[in-house]
């Protein structure tokens, strides 16, 4: 999906369906992990530090059948051209933990991203794409609504009813740039 559409908040919100018990049997005791690519990058200028580092990574998931990877911008750890450079390429150290069926995985990225898993048939086969489309006006207005008591709490303010409508329907039709509800969150 595209940027702000809320495909972290949807695996956000399968993590608590899965503290609820509110998922089928196989994914029931399972724990979402995310992955800091950031710090798992920092500091890797050495070449081979990256996939050492990776490779320590998957040896502590392997002891683990609990655990559902999330990798948010996959594709800058995945597929030709990785991290600018074509050297850090995680999908040859996931690959193999993916067709053991040793490693869940979910990983967002953009449609445009996507290209570049794409690049990489073996990693591609391996991954099953779910979209996350913008969300329309009113579903927009419902997960405003979802997390208006968190934003209230965090910037000790209220927000009226009409504050989410305007926030929502304004940004709709003046930000063109972006996408809801991501927009509509930052006029709040």
């Amino acid at each position: 999906g595209e940027p702000g559409v809320g495909k972290t908040a949807v695996v956000e919100g399968l993590a608590q369906k899965i503290v609820d018990g509110d998922v089928p049997q196989k994914l029931q005791n399972k724990e979402v992990i995310r992955l800091d690519v950031v710090s798992l990058v920092q500091g890797t200028g050495v070449r081979g530090q990256f996939e050492e580092r990776m490779q320590k990574l998957m040896d502590e998931i392997r002891k683990r059948d609990d655990v559902i990877l999330f990798i948010d911008e996959i594709h800058e750890i995945v597929g030709a051209g990785s991290a600018g450079e074509g050297n850090m390429d995680a999908g040859n150290i996931l690959k193999p933990a993916l067709a053991r069926g040793e490693l869940q995985l979910v990983g967002a990225t953009t449609l445009n991203e996507y290209r570049i898993i794409e690049k990489d048939a073996a990693l591609e086969r391996r991954m099953q794409p779910v979209r996350v489309d913008e969300p329309s006006v009113d579903e927009t207005i419902t997960i405003l609504r979802g997390i208006q008591k968190r934003y209230e709490d965090y910037h000790h303010v209220k927000y009226s009813d009409e504050a989410i409508l305007a926030a929502v329907n304004l940004s709709n039709r003046y930000i063109q740039d972006r996408f809801l509800p991501d927009k509509a969150i930052d006029l709040l």
